[in-house]
């Protein structure tokens, strides 16, 4: 059975080695959200650098996901004092795990805060498909798929929660999503 692959990409008010307190209060909530979200029914995995130092993702050793890589529109630096951006990479059972995992408890909370940390780019800041089991979604495939979504809007390809498909390519909802919904609010 196939695998659901989540990308998400934002960047960044600040680089993440600026030592002001909201830096500091993002890195503090994206730790409590990383610890809930590893314990959620249906989550499989997400990447980890294999040297984890804090901001350090152009460099860092990826393993099996990759190479780090973000979309074209990034334009921040890359480097560890100036990278200004957070993106994650994850793989679960199936849609409706990683749609409850995002939209409820400290995730939840996180989202209502991201206009604090995040910049409105005009980009998708995330992008879902589908993987073979087994396999580990890329930083690049992360990447590309963003990208297509952003030419081509929701395809089978590449697509949201609120216009997903299911594996054999046909449309689908996921449970909890109704048309219009906004479950941040």
């Amino acid at each position: 059975m196939p695998h659901f692959a989540l990308y998400t990409f934002g960047v960044l008010k600040s680089p993440l080695a600026d030592p002001a307190p909201l830096t500091l209060e993002f890195y503090g909530v994206g730790e409590a959200v990383y610890r809930k979200v590893s314990r959620h029914p249906g989550y499989l995995a997400h990447a980890e650098a294999a040297d984890g130092e804090r901001g350090v993702l152009f460099e860092a050793d990826w393993g099996a996901w990759g190479q780090f890589a973000v979309p074209a529109w990034y334009v921040k630096g890359r480097t560890a004092e100036t990278t200004a951006l957070a993106a994650t990479l994850s793989l679960w059972t199936d849609p409706s795990a990683a749609f409850d995992a995002v939209y409820t408890g400290v995730h939840r909370e996180a989202l209502r805060r991201r206009r604090d940390w995040f910049e409105r780019t005009g980009h998708p800041n995330y992008v879902s498909w589908w993987v073979s089991e087994g396999a580990l979604p890329t930083w690049q495939q992360g990447v590309a798929r963003l990208e297509h979504l952003r030419e081509h809007g929701s395809t089978p390809h590449a697509f949201t929660f609120h216009h997903s498909f299911a594996p054999d390519g046909t449309a689908t909802t996921v449970k909890g999503i109704g048309p219009g919904s906004d479950p941040v609010g």
